[in-house]
């Protein structure tokens, strides 16, 4: 199990930015091989959903209040490093990110754009496909809601 903590942009310590910066480009840039604008202004207005393993940030997600991505609440940058992937940290990271919105945000709609590869862990998590695939940064995705 990991503990959770849920934080804005400006009570993240340094070291906490900068380790969920190296997370983050660690899975989407280096090991997906997809370069492309992690760093993008919007981690500013997010909250930060993160999961610890003793005092090591395993799984990290960023929540947004309606409006400030979508036009309702989402999830983004929803990642596990690797070698703790076989321990479901997913599933707690995103459960503990669907409650944080509807604590800090008093809302159950939510929208996220999927890896289509993972569709079917979103499904496992009351999430539902809306529309076709298209490609963002050159991997297939897929919008999807929960309600």
């Amino acid at each position: 199990m990991i503990s959770v903590q849920v934080k804005s942009y400006s009570d993240l310590t340094k070291s906490e930015l900068y380790d969920l910066l190296q997370l983050r480009s660690e899975v989407f840039v280096v090991e997906q091989d997809c370069v492309y604008q992690d760093i993008d202004y919007k981690d500013q207005k997010a909250l930060h959903v993160l999961g610890f393993k003793g005092n090591k940030l395993v799984a990290y997600t960023r929540i947004f209040k309606p409006g400030d991505y979508f036009e309702v609440s989402s999830i983004g940058r929803v990642v596990v490093a690797k070698k703790e992937r076989q321990y479901k940290y997913g599933y707690d990271i995103m459960k503990a990110s669907i409650d944080a919105i509807k604590e800090y945000f008093n809302e159950n709609l939510i929208k996220i754009s999927a890896q289509c590869y993972l569709e079917h862990f979103y499904v496992n998590l009351g999430f539902k496909p809306i529309g076709q695939s298209y490609l963002e940064d050159d991997i297939p995705h897929i919008a999807m809601i929960r309600n």
